[in-house]
């Protein structure tokens, strides 16, 4: 039986949606339609985390256990904050290390998502689009080059929200946050790394 700790904001926990709706949870049951047994998700994450924040969240569940899977989105709160690629960079290395070690010290088994783009939904409505996407990039690229440093699985989902971002079927209630239709292509992208490194 596999377990699966999942670590992040409200894209991980699923602001809006229905909680087994959430992409930790669908990407569960898609393991378990290939016949992969595995334990429902352990979530650390609440909306509006920043990296310091689910940092601490982190010690305060004192999570002592070790997991097969660990994932890992953080980092849109940083950016809509306007905090420091620097500062971004530092303590997403810290929870990256932290990420690992719950994976039992394997790097292999921590997958990384992409920060997704708000300003592409109708909520960044006279918003400097074309500066939040930059910012994203940046703190993505920043992410995918420590996550690759550290032997982990980097996963680009912010394409995905780019393209629908301004779809309503992929919008939830308050145009900023995913719908489950939305999750549900992370969740895919998630599963079939998964399932080829299991």
């Amino acid at each position: 039986m596999y377990s699966y700790l999942a670590l992040g904001d409200s894209y991980t926990i699923g602001e809006q949606v229905a909680f087994p709706l959430n992409f930790p949870n669908q990407m569960v049951q898609l393991l378990r339609q290939q016949n992969i047994a595995i334990a429902d998700p352990v979530i650390v994450a609440t909306t509006g985390f920043t990296t310091d924040e689910l940092q601490a969240a982190i010690r305060e569940n004192n999570i002592n256990e070790q997991f097969s899977i660990v994932s890992l989105l953080i980092g849109v709160n940083n950016q809509y904050r306007g905090r420091s690629l620097a500062n971004y960079e530092e303590e997403f290395t810290q929870l990256l290390q932290q990420a690992i070690h719950f994976a039992n010290d394997n790097g292999e088994k921590v997958f990384v998502l992409s920060i997704p783009d708000w300003g592409a939904t109708p909520f960044a409505e006279g918003k400097d689009r074309m500066q939040i996407a930059t910012e994203i990039d940046a703190y993505n690229a920043a992410a995918k080059k420590i996550s690759q440093a550290h032997q982990c699985h980097f996963i680009d989902i912010t394409d995905s929200t780019r393209a629908n971002g301004n779809k309503q079927i992929f919008l939830a209630e308050d145009k900023l946050h995913p719908s489950a239709k939305e999750y549900a292509v992370w969740a895919l992208r998630l599963a079939d790394s998964i399932v080829a490194t299991l």
